[in-house]
């Protein structure tokens, strides 16, 4: 896997690098200069989501132990810049969200189906939010797009809805039954009781109604709150245009990434889709892949402090561990 991953990642930066080099290199370089510092604050405006996007994280956690707000901004800043640097790691940010919860204290059960919960409401939210652009697509009477823009959702549903499915069938509790096959059996008697607690933990969660359209509602925000980025970019790279063009194609380049899952990033992918996209809204092509190239702007820039503070973590609960363990044995 972590070797097809590489594969994929390499493929989507040479795919960047053609469009980039087919619609003129030295041109969206010069957009890029136009927009100078501006790029800055177009990645600050990243807060907006990060802060929405961990207000319906908070929601979900229903015991008497909830995290607070900035302890999850900086548990889910660390897990996106995870997802979206690392070539091998499409997911590995929300593994490690949930790990950065339990070893402060929170139960594993309930942190585990936090993030598990949570990614089917963000996956969800995403479709409704998918509608938007479609009918901005159907405003805009581009009827080849709007067909391939509802396979893509409905490929999205698909794939949403049986993500939900197994979790609500108890999806631990079989896989574990599943490993039995190559796992001793007093392995898996040792595992049984954790999977058996988060399987409880997400029906639990499923069950309350209130708690889920809540958090359903903070993340839809969270997504709308995305375009800001867009509408930024834009206005500082030249483009005259305003919040319909920018929640259009805010809300069309997550369909595109959610499509494109396999290649890390969506490299080349999104770059190519912003292109189309801009093309119908009369938005040059340096123009377009000067916003996307400003969304990988804010990318490194946060996303690079996020992996050091994660490795820091690590590094940190190694020192700890190894410590406990020569504390034990003298």
């Amino acid at each position: 896997m972590k070797k097809a991953g590489y594969i994929l990642f390499l493929f989507g930066i040479c795919l960047l690098v053609a469009i980039l080099i087919y619609f003129g290199i030295s041109d969206v370089f010069k957009a890029l200069e136009t927009a100078g510092f501006g790029l800055f604050l177009v990645a600050a405006s990243h807060v907006a989501p990060l802060f929405l996007d961990s207000v319906a994280w908070q929601l979900l956690f229903t015991g008497k132990k909830v995290p607070g707000l900035l302890l999850l901004m900086k548990v889910r800043w660390v897990g996106e810049s995870i997802n979206s640097l690392l070539p091998a790691a499409q997911i590995g940010g929300d593994l490690v969200r949930a790990r950065m919860l339990a070893v402060r204290g929170y139960p594993v059960s309930d942190a585990g189906a936090s993030v598990l919960v949570e990614i089917t409401i963000a996956l969800i939210t995403q479709l409704v939010f998918s509608v938007v652009g479609i009918c901005g697509l159907v405003y805009l009477g581009n009827k080849g797009l709007v067909k391939q823009a509802v396979l893509a959702v409905a490929a999205l549903s698909l794939g949403a809805m049986g993500f939900f499915l197994v979790q609500r069938r108890g999806m631990w509790t079989r896989l574990l039954s599943l490993m039995s096959v190559i796992l001793s059996k007093d392995r898996i008697e040792g595992l049984a009781p954790d999977a058996k607690a988060l399987d409880e933990a997400i029906s639990t969660l499923y069950q309350n109604r209130s708690v889920i359209l809540k958090s359903s509602v903070f993340r839809l925000l969270g997504w709308f709150s995305g375009a800001i980025e867009v509408w930024l970019a834009l206005k500082f790279l030249g483009a005259h245009t305003g919040v319909f063009e920018a929640i259009l194609l805010e809300s069309i380049g997550q369909v595109i990434r959610g499509i494109a899952f396999l290649i890390p990033g969506a490299f080349g992918i999104q770059e190519g889709g912003f292109v189309i996209l801009g093309k119908l809204m009369g938005i040059t092509p340096d123009i377009a892949l000067g916003m996307s190239l400003a969304k990988r702007f804010r990318e490194l820039v946060l996303g690079i402090p996020g992996i050091i503070l994660w490795q820091i973590e690590e590094g940190r609960l190694m020192f700890v561990g190894n410590k406990a363990q020569r504390t034990k044995k003298e």
